[in-house]
Formats: structure tokens, C-alpha cells, sequence
């Protein structure tokens, strides 16, 4: 990547100084940067790494990228940045102060590249806003036409319903939809309990003739890794905080990191579902269900067929979905 922003980084003292790119809504340092800011040396840096690569908790596709880096030797080559996720995780796991500095320094110089780009686009957004929304009811008159079948209006009405999510879809791409505040919380079903309702589900599954004896094999550990990642702490608090940040997570980790042989969408689905009945999330104040079936087939199957640089903005998405529905 080329022509990205760059922020200057120094500590209290001065004594340290980084050059910081930003791109992507996130800030991005090479390994040299990194063994600078945390002082440690090349192999401690390169092993952590590499570890949180392997323990599958970052998607490296997602949260790596070559900038255009000009070396000591006035000559240009494209070098490998991490962002500030695997900053966070690598300063985490060398239990860095300076970590800490920088994550509160990178959070507010990320705020204020938001605002900015809030004045520019507000507009743009408005304008683009009120014709998606007439649009989608144009959509749903159609839908209600006698010649419509049942499952394609039915379909198109949760698409209408949602309006307001695909307007939040379209402020993420203006680098203005935030992540809700959310419900503080939210208690993992025990591994091991988890893994029988698997077991019970692809019972039933295969004596109705809709899975194999191939559904929901686990592949190594896989199940296990995502249990650890959704209940991680960096810095001394929850990676992921609240009931929607952790569903939102669960869905997408099991969809992606794909942990069993097969039927990965239909598990990860069963999984939310699961977590959001034990946390009580299930349903909403009017004992309606908060995603119906048709909608979590939807919100499924979008995250299967999404991108993983679009990682941030199926998690948000997902994330108000919930929150607005509970």
C-alpha cells in the first residue's frame, strides 16, 4: 500500500520516536518498529508473532500489509506492517507498559482521523442514506405483489426490516459506524458442554438425512482455540466485553477458522443461538426472537462469504444488529 498517512509516535521522554502509518481505519508498525517499542529483540518479537498467528487468533491476511518503506539505503522496498491488533496482542504477551501508551495514544489519533473524515463525507452519507432507504421500500412494495413467491417477499421484507443495519453498513464505510456500547458480559457455554450439543445436533441431523458423518468433525483443537480467544484479556481486560461483541465473534471465528471438517456455518449458527439463550438474549423485551431464522441464515452465510478485510465491518454490523433488537 502506498500514500497512507503517517502519524509521528514519541513517548513521554521523547526518548522514543516511530514513524506510524495509518490506513484502514487502524495504525500499522513494521517488526523493527515493533522490537523498538517493546524493547525486546528480533527472535521474541518474530515468536510472538508468529504464536498468535498459529493459535488462530488473528487472521493474518486481515491485519497484515506491505507499505512502501524507504530503507537506510535510499532505496524503496515493500515491507511488512502489522496493525494494531497484533501490536495489542504482541504488547500483551511481552507484557509491555509502552503498550499500553501506545494503545491509548493510537486510539486517540485514530478518533480524530474519524472525526475528520466525518465533516468531509457527512453529506455524501446523508444524500446516499435517503436514497437507500427509498430504495429498500421500493424493494418491499415489490415484494408484495400477488406473483412474489412466499420464501422471495418474505426474504426481501427481513431485508427491508433491517434498513437502518444497512445504513450502518454504509456509515462503516464513511469511517462512521462505532460498535455499540452494548450489554457488559456475556458466559461462554463450557467447552465440554458445548461439544455434546454438537454431538446431540449432528445426531439429529443425520437421522433427518441433512448431515454426514463427516458433520462437525473437529479439526485438531480448533473448537478449543476459539473458546480461549473469546475469553482473552489484553491489558488486563476483556478482548471482548460485552454479549454482542462476543456473539458477533463466536459466529465469525467458527464460520472462518473453519474448526470442524465440515458444517462449519450451520455449527457456528448453533453456537450464537446457544449464547444468546444462555445469556438470556435470545429474545427481546416483547419475547420476540432477536434474529429469526431467515435472518440468521442471512447474517451467515454473509459472513462465510465475506472478505477478510471486511472482518471489521461483518463484527460491527452483527453488533448492532444485536444490540438494536434486544
Amino acid at each position: 500500500m502506498n500514500n497512507n498517512a503517517i502519524e509521528i509516535y514519541q513517548n513521554e521522554d521523547g526518548a522514543l520516536q516511530l514513524n506510524v502509518a495509518i490506513e484502514q481505519e487502524s495504525v500499522w508498525l513494521s517488526q523493527k518498529q515493533l522490537i523498538t517499542l517493546f524493547g525486546r529483540d528480533k527472535s521474541v518479537i518474530s515468536r510472538h508473532i508468529n504464536n498468535v498467528f498459529k493459535d488462530g487468533e488473528l487472521d493474518k491476511n486481515s491485519v497484515v500489509a506491505k507499505f512502501a518503506t524507504t530503507a537506510e539505503d535510499g532505496k524503496v522496498y515493500q515491507v511488512e506492517h502489522y496493525n494494531l491488533d497484533v501490536i495489542i496482542s504482541v504488547g500483551y504477551r511481552v507484557k509491555s507498559n509502552q503498550g499500553v501508551k501506545f494503545r491509548q495514544w493510537a486510539t486517540k489519533t485514530l478518533k480524530q482521523h474519524l472525526l475528520q473524515g466525518y465533516t468531509l463525507n457527512q453529506q455524501r452519507l446523508t444524500e446516499n442514506a435517503n436514497e437507500l432507504e427509498k430504495a429498500l421500500l421500493l424493494v418491499k412494495r415489490a415484494a408484495a405483489l400477488p406473483f412474489n413467491a412466499e420464501f422471495g417477499a418474505g426474504l426481501v421484507d427481513i431485508v427491508a426490516s433491517y434498513t437502518q443495519t444497512f445504513l450502518w453498513l454504509q456509515q462503516y464505510d464513511e469511517g462512521l459506524l462505532d460498535s455499540p456500547q452494548g450489554e457488559i458480559g456475556g458466559n461462554l457455554t463450557p467447552l465440554s458442554d458445548a461439544k455434546q450439543a454438537i454431538s446431540q445436533l449432528k445426531q439429529n441431523l443425520m437421522a433427518k438425512g441433512e448431515a454426514t458423518k463427516l458433520f462437525a468433525n473437529e479439526r485438531d483443537d480448533g473448537l478449543a482455540a476459539i473458546w480461549g480467544a473469546l475469553d482473552q484479556t489484553v491489558f488486563g481486560e476483556p478482548a471482548y466485553p460485552s454479549i454482542e461483541s462476543k456473539a458477533a465473534h463466536l459466529l465469525y471465528f467458527v464460520v472462518k477458522n473453519h474448526p470442524f471438517s465440515d458444517g462449519n456455518k450451520r455449527t457456528g449458527a448453533f453456537l450464537l443461538v446457544d449464547f444468546l439463550n444462555r445469556n438470556n438474549r435470545l429474545f427481546n423485551e416483547n419475547y420476540q426472537p432477536v434474529i429469526n431464522d431467515t435472518g440468521l441464515a442471512a447474517i451467515t452465510l454473509l459472513v462465510a462469504e465475506s472478505k477478510p478485510t471486511e472482518k471489521d465491518t461483518i463484527i460491527r454490523l452483527i453488533e448492532n444488529l444485536l444490540s438494536q433488537n434486544k
